[in-house]
């Protein structure tokens, strides 16, 4: 079948790899205690050191508020969380480059804020283009890119943070199918290539089977840890292949449930 269903409980018990990323008794709340709104609830969840681990779940159910936390970005309410392979980057659904810099400035900035000397900006700027299908563009404004090439700007500079862990929030929704589909195929290639940690929100089921070894269903808010999916069909996966959409059927169903009980209170 190419996958296997585990529990929470399993899964956070799971031994003998590197943890990139963990989880604790996870709890946010926005608001005031006892009246604000209760987003994400007892998350608890080991991320091995090289996983590509996809977070899927309905709109609201605490993805992005996750991806947040993990990040930095905000604190949780109650729980803990460790990144002991070193602070992630982080790359969102808008590409959120400086219109008034070129391609390569906007990876140079992300260098310069990591400590690269300004003698070695432009050449690292020029590999990581490279890198991300789009040498020979260092000096094109945003502007002149399509919108799947500023992503991949966006993927560079985010790569240019040198981190081992990459968060990723819906990076690819904006865009058409085609376009969206050759980005999976770089970013698992580039996944690979650099052994990273990547946590990749999504609301996209076949996404998700596409390209995770592992899936973790929220359910509705709060979001908690409904399923999880041990994924090991071979990489690179065709969105269209059967076996993609046969685990997308059975994962879909899983999804409709929590949407369904949500609805019902």
């Amino acid at each position: 079948m190419g996958t296997a269903l585990t529990t929470p409980d399993q899964a956070a018990g799971t031994t003998g790899t590197t943890t990139a990323v963990r989880l604790s008794g996870v709890h946010k709340t926005f608001g005031r205690p006892g009246s604000g709104t209760h987003v994400l609830d007892d998350i608890t969840l080991d991320v091995p050191a090289g996983q590509f681990l996809c977070l899927l779940g309905a709109s609201g159910c605490g993805k992005s508020t996750l991806l947040n936390l993990v990040a930095g970005l905000d604190q949780p309410t109650a729980g803990t969380i460790e990144v002991p392979a070193g602070r992630p980057a982080l790359m969102f659904q808008e590409h959120a480059l400086f219109p008034w810099l070129t391609a390569g400035k906007n990876i140079e900035l992300a260098l310069r804020l990591n400590g690269t000397p300004r003698a070695e900006r432009q050449e690292r700027a020029e590999e990581l283009l490279e890198l991300v299908r789009l040498g020979g563009s260092y000096r094109k404004r945003v502007h002149e890119l399509s919108g799947g090439m500023r992503q991949r700007v966006a993927m560079a500079r985010a790569l240019a943070q040198g981190s081992k862990v990459l968060l990723m929030d819906e990076p690819f929704a904006a865009l058409d199918a085609i376009t969206r589909d050759l980005l999976h195929e770089e970013i698992v290639r580039i996944w690979q290539e650099r052994q990273l940690t990547v946590l990749f929100v999504t609301h996209n089921v076949r996404e998700a089977v596409r390209l995770a070894q592992q899936v973790v269903l929220l359910s509705s808010r709060p979001g908690r840890i409904a399923r999880q999916w041990q994924i090991d069909l071979p990489q690179p996966r065709r969105i269209e292949s059967a076996s993609v959409a046969d685990l997308s059927v059975e994962i879909t169903e899983h999804l409709r449930g929590e949407i369904r009980r949500h609805g019902q209170h």
